[in-house]
């Protein structure tokens, strides 16, 4: 084998695991308000700037349903505490209380398939002094 690396160039989307496409559409869609990528009816993919995050019922291309575990995805935004708010008022249930590391704070939540998403937002500067 060859000691080369793959050269990896980004990454392209997080595959979200469903049991119930129509009703992860609908929390993706209305409860984060994500912009949903019209690519096909059975390929459902939502943007969130930097990554797509693809609906996928996974019994369908043979594979077990498993959900995505603690802090899988994590999504950027400006205030922790004001969409942590808004997703409660919402009927969203978060699994620990909002945290603060000291650069950074946030929370974690699941969907309705149990698949583990958080809130977050670095406040800090980088080591090389830029800016999130």
């Amino acid at each position: 084998m060859d000691d080369q690396p793959i050269c990896v160039q980004r990454t392209d989307f997080v595959a979200v695991p469903t049991r119930e496409r129509e009703r992860a559409i609908s929390f993706y869609e209305r409860t984060l308000g994500l912009t949903k990528n019209q690519v096909s009816p059975t390929w459902i993919e939502f943007e969130t700037g930097n990554l797509t995050l693809s609906i996928v019922v996974p019994e369908e291309v043979g594979m077990e349903f498993v959900p995505l575990p603690f802090g899988t995805i994590m999504l950027r935004v400006a205030d922790v505490a004001a969409a942590r708010a808004r997703l409660e008022e919402a009927g969203v249930e978060f699994l620990i209380e909002t945290w603060d590391s000291g650069v950074c704070n946030g929370a974690v939540f699941r969907d309705p398939d149990g698949n583990s998403l958080g809130l977050h937002h670095r406040y800090a500067p980088y080591s090389d002094g830029r800016t999130p």
